[in-house]
Protein backbone atom coordinates (compact mmCIF):
# COMPACT_ATOMS: atom_id res chain seq x y z
CA UNK A 1 0.00 0.00 0.00
CA UNK A 2 1.36 3.32 -1.15
CA UNK A 3 2.71 5.61 1.98
CA UNK A 4 0.29 8.80 2.04
CA UNK A 5 2.57 12.16 1.70
CA UNK A 6 3.28 14.83 4.48
CA UNK A 7 1.62 17.09 2.12
CA UNK A 8 -2.00 15.32 1.58
CA UNK A 9 -1.94 14.64 5.23
CA UNK A 10 -1.44 18.32 5.58
CA UNK A 11 -3.94 19.08 3.16
CA UNK A 12 -7.03 16.61 4.53
CA UNK A 13 -6.00 18.58 8.00
CA UNK A 14 -6.28 21.73 6.51
CA UNK A 15 -9.43 20.99 4.87
CA UNK A 16 -11.22 19.71 8.90
CA UNK A 17 -9.80 22.68 10.31
CA UNK A 18 -10.99 24.69 8.15
CA UNK A 19 -14.60 23.25 8.07
CA UNK A 20 -14.62 23.51 11.05
CA UNK A 21 -13.50 27.00 11.37
CA UNK A 22 -17.01 27.65 9.42
CA UNK A 23 -19.00 25.59 11.52
CA UNK A 24 -17.82 27.73 14.55
CA UNK A 25 -18.18 31.54 13.26
CA UNK A 26 -21.48 30.05 11.83
CA UNK A 27 -22.90 28.43 15.02
CA UNK A 28 -20.12 28.95 17.91
CA UNK A 29 -18.27 26.21 19.94
CA UNK A 30 -20.95 24.76 21.34
CA UNK A 31 -23.76 24.27 19.15
CA UNK A 32 -21.75 22.90 16.76
CA UNK A 33 -21.07 19.25 16.40
CA UNK A 34 -18.70 16.38 15.25
CA UNK A 35 -21.06 15.84 13.11
CA UNK A 36 -21.46 19.01 11.68
CA UNK A 37 -17.97 19.53 10.61
CA UNK A 38 -17.92 15.81 9.25
CA UNK A 39 -20.35 17.19 6.60
CA UNK A 40 -18.97 20.67 6.58
CA UNK A 41 -15.74 19.29 5.28
CA UNK A 42 -17.40 16.32 2.83
CA UNK A 43 -15.14 13.77 4.47
CA UNK A 44 -15.92 9.98 6.61
CA UNK A 45 -16.39 9.90 10.05
CA UNK A 46 -13.18 8.61 9.75
CA UNK A 47 -10.84 10.69 8.26
CA UNK A 48 -11.80 13.53 10.76
CA UNK A 49 -11.53 11.50 13.64
CA UNK A 50 -8.39 9.78 12.40
CA UNK A 51 -7.13 13.71 12.38
CA UNK A 52 -8.82 15.42 15.67
CA UNK A 53 -10.50 13.17 18.19
CA UNK A 54 -12.57 15.76 19.55
CA UNK A 55 -14.44 18.58 19.39
CA UNK A 56 -12.05 19.67 21.94
CA UNK A 57 -8.59 19.15 20.14
CA UNK A 58 -10.19 21.39 16.90
CA UNK A 59 -11.11 23.83 19.13
CA UNK A 60 -7.59 23.63 20.36
CA UNK A 61 -6.17 23.96 16.43
CA UNK A 62 -8.14 26.65 15.98
CA UNK A 63 -7.29 28.71 19.42
CA UNK A 64 -3.89 27.91 17.80
CA UNK A 65 -4.34 29.71 15.11
CA UNK A 66 -6.93 32.64 16.44
CA UNK A 67 -3.69 33.47 19.02
CA UNK A 68 -0.97 32.32 17.24
CA UNK A 69 -0.66 34.38 14.35
CA UNK A 70 -0.20 37.80 16.44
CA UNK A 71 2.48 36.61 18.33
CA UNK A 72 4.86 35.81 15.02
CA UNK A 73 3.99 39.65 13.81
CA UNK A 74 5.53 40.69 17.31
CA UNK A 75 8.50 38.53 17.32
CA UNK A 76 8.96 40.24 13.38
CA UNK A 77 8.55 43.59 15.11
CA UNK A 78 11.13 42.35 17.96
CA UNK A 79 13.79 41.85 15.64
CA UNK A 80 13.72 44.94 13.75
CA UNK A 81 16.87 46.98 13.44
CA UNK A 82 16.58 50.23 14.24
CA UNK A 83 14.06 49.71 16.66
CA UNK A 84 10.46 50.62 15.98
CA UNK A 85 8.88 53.59 17.66
CA UNK A 86 6.65 51.91 20.03
CA UNK A 87 3.45 53.93 18.25
CA UNK A 88 4.37 52.60 15.21
CA UNK A 89 5.18 48.96 16.13
CA UNK A 90 1.86 48.85 17.32
CA UNK A 91 0.19 50.44 14.01
CA UNK A 92 1.59 47.42 12.37
CA UNK A 93 0.46 45.29 15.25
CA UNK A 94 -2.68 46.61 14.44
CA UNK A 95 -2.56 46.57 10.36
CA UNK A 96 -2.35 42.65 11.50
CA UNK A 97 -4.95 42.33 13.60
CA UNK A 98 -7.32 44.18 10.74
CA UNK A 99 -6.78 41.53 8.40
CA UNK A 100 -8.30 39.01 11.08
CA UNK A 101 -11.41 41.44 11.98
CA UNK A 102 -13.39 40.27 9.44
CA UNK A 103 -16.70 38.46 9.30
CA UNK A 104 -14.69 35.40 8.93
CA UNK A 105 -11.87 36.20 10.77
CA UNK A 106 -9.90 34.06 13.21
CA UNK A 107 -10.38 37.27 16.19
CA UNK A 108 -14.17 36.20 16.15
CA UNK A 109 -12.93 32.42 17.18
CA UNK A 110 -10.27 34.19 19.71
CA UNK A 111 -12.88 35.56 21.61
CA UNK A 112 -15.11 32.33 21.76
CA UNK A 113 -11.37 30.84 22.84
CA UNK A 114 -11.60 33.43 25.57
CA UNK A 115 -15.19 32.20 27.11
CA UNK A 116 -13.72 28.36 26.10
CA UNK A 117 -10.73 28.64 28.01
CA UNK A 118 -12.98 29.65 31.22
CA UNK A 119 -14.15 25.85 31.59
CA UNK A 120 -11.66 24.03 29.89
CA UNK A 121 -8.28 23.92 31.59
CA UNK A 122 -6.22 22.93 28.96
CA UNK A 123 -7.71 25.74 26.74
CA UNK A 124 -6.85 28.10 29.78
CA UNK A 125 -3.44 27.13 30.02
CA UNK A 126 -2.76 27.37 26.32
CA UNK A 127 -4.28 30.66 26.23
CA UNK A 128 -1.92 31.60 28.89
CA UNK A 129 0.74 30.61 27.84
CA UNK A 130 0.30 32.05 24.39
CA UNK A 131 -0.73 35.59 25.55
CA UNK A 132 2.44 35.93 28.29
CA UNK A 133 4.41 35.07 24.78
CA UNK A 134 3.24 38.11 23.11
CA UNK A 135 3.23 40.70 26.40
CA UNK A 136 6.88 39.21 26.40
CA UNK A 137 7.16 40.15 22.58
CA UNK A 138 5.68 43.97 23.43
CA UNK A 139 8.56 44.04 26.64
CA UNK A 140 10.96 43.27 24.33
CA UNK A 141 9.54 46.17 21.68
CA UNK A 142 9.69 48.49 25.24
CA UNK A 143 13.02 47.52 26.49
CA UNK A 144 14.06 48.40 23.44
CA UNK A 145 12.12 51.75 23.49
CA UNK A 146 14.06 52.54 26.50
CA UNK A 147 17.43 51.70 25.20
CA UNK A 148 17.04 54.68 22.45
CA UNK A 149 15.44 56.91 24.98
CA UNK A 150 11.72 56.98 23.73
CA UNK A 151 10.49 55.57 27.24
CA UNK A 152 12.01 56.15 31.06
CA UNK A 153 14.51 54.22 31.65
CA UNK A 154 13.19 53.89 35.58
CA UNK A 155 9.65 52.63 33.69
CA UNK A 156 8.48 48.89 34.73
CA UNK A 157 8.64 47.35 31.11
CA UNK A 158 6.92 44.32 32.22
CA UNK A 159 4.08 47.00 33.01
CA UNK A 160 4.20 48.96 30.33
CA UNK A 161 4.09 45.99 28.29
CA UNK A 162 0.94 44.84 29.83
CA UNK A 163 -0.42 48.38 28.78
CA UNK A 164 0.59 48.07 25.56
CA UNK A 165 -0.73 44.86 25.04
CA UNK A 166 -4.20 45.88 26.61
CA UNK A 167 -4.75 48.42 23.66
CA UNK A 168 -4.73 45.28 20.98
CA UNK A 169 -7.85 43.15 22.30
CA UNK A 170 -9.39 46.55 23.32
CA UNK A 171 -9.19 48.01 19.40
CA UNK A 172 -10.24 44.61 17.70
CA UNK A 173 -13.65 43.99 20.34
CA UNK A 174 -14.65 47.34 19.96
CA UNK A 175 -13.94 46.87 15.72
CA UNK A 176 -16.02 43.52 16.41
CA UNK A 177 -18.72 44.48 18.58
CA UNK A 178 -19.72 48.13 17.08
CA UNK A 179 -17.97 48.54 13.79
CA UNK A 180 -15.36 51.38 15.29
CA UNK A 181 -13.36 53.06 15.62
CA UNK A 182 -10.73 52.64 12.30
CA UNK A 183 -7.35 52.22 12.74
CA UNK A 184 -6.22 55.28 12.27
CA UNK A 185 -8.68 56.88 14.68
CA UNK A 186 -7.33 54.63 17.25
CA UNK A 187 -4.18 55.30 16.50
CA UNK A 188 -4.64 59.15 17.01
CA UNK A 189 -6.09 58.12 20.22
CA UNK A 190 -3.09 56.31 21.51
CA UNK A 191 -0.99 59.38 20.59
CA UNK A 192 -3.03 61.69 21.94
CA UNK A 193 -2.99 59.79 25.22
CA UNK A 194 1.02 59.43 24.81
CA UNK A 195 1.19 62.67 24.09
CA UNK A 196 2.67 62.34 21.07
CA UNK A 197 1.10 64.39 18.05
CA UNK A 198 3.00 62.64 14.78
Amino acid sequence: MPRVSDEHLAARRRQIVEAARRCFLREGFHRTTMQDVIAEAGLSVGAVYRYFPSKASLINAIAEEAIGGAELVLADLARQDPPLPLAEALERTLAYVETQTGDDGLLRLAIQVWGEAQRDPALAEFAATTYSGIRRQFEVLVRRAQQDGEISADADPQAVAAALFGLVPGWFLQRILTGGPDRASYLAGVRALLGRSG
